[in-house]
């Protein structure tokens, strides 16, 4: 068996970026990522790209400043699907945790759906606690273009960053 060791580089996404990140979702959802990096010109939030030595993104996720007050909020995390389970969303999660702290929070929370149990086992290695849910909703394209209102109860999670 041959190792494959991955050259990997974090930076901030940008919209020449979004054409690559097809992995992360449909048209619609590259379109909300685009909307966000509006935000993040504005301080609003950062949104982050795990790349190759090609400067690829293999992964992206956002940091919202906005919604908890003295907290960073973890969003629209995606890995590519051929590099789930390599350590990249660690990766990822470690460097939104840097941001947050850059800020001077001390505190990141997230909401993961109760239908992922693989990205709250993540969480959770990563220090994460459970300590609430909630019903998320948002607009999701199918495959024939339609677009339709998804809901789904999460758990809710933080953890401390004070070092």
């Amino acid at each position: 068996m041959a190792a494959v060791v991955l050259e990997l580089t974090v930076r901030d996404l940008t919209d020449n970026d979004l054409p690559a990140c097809s992995f992360a979702g449909s048209e619609l959802h590259l379109m909300q990522v685009a909307e966000q990096l509006n935000r993040a010109r504005h301080g609003e939030l950062d949104y982050l790209a795990v790349c190759t030595k090609a400067d690829l993104p293999v992964a992206i996720g956002a940091v919202d400043y906005v919604p908890h007050p003295g907290a960073g909020l973890l969003t629209q995390f995606g890995v590519h699907p051929a590099l789930q389970s390599c350590g990249i969303g660690t990766v990822l999660v470690a460097a939104a945790e840097q941001r947050i702290s850059a800020r001077g929070l001390d505190r990141a929370e997230l909401a993961v759906e109760l239908s992922n149990p693989r990205a709250r086992a993540l969480y959770e290695r990563l220090g994460y606690v459970a300590y609430g849910e909630v019903l998320e909703s948002w607009d999701q394209q199918d495959s024939t273009g339609a677009i339709t209102r998804y809901e789904t109860p999460c758990t809710q999670m933080r953890k401390s960053l004070s070092w």
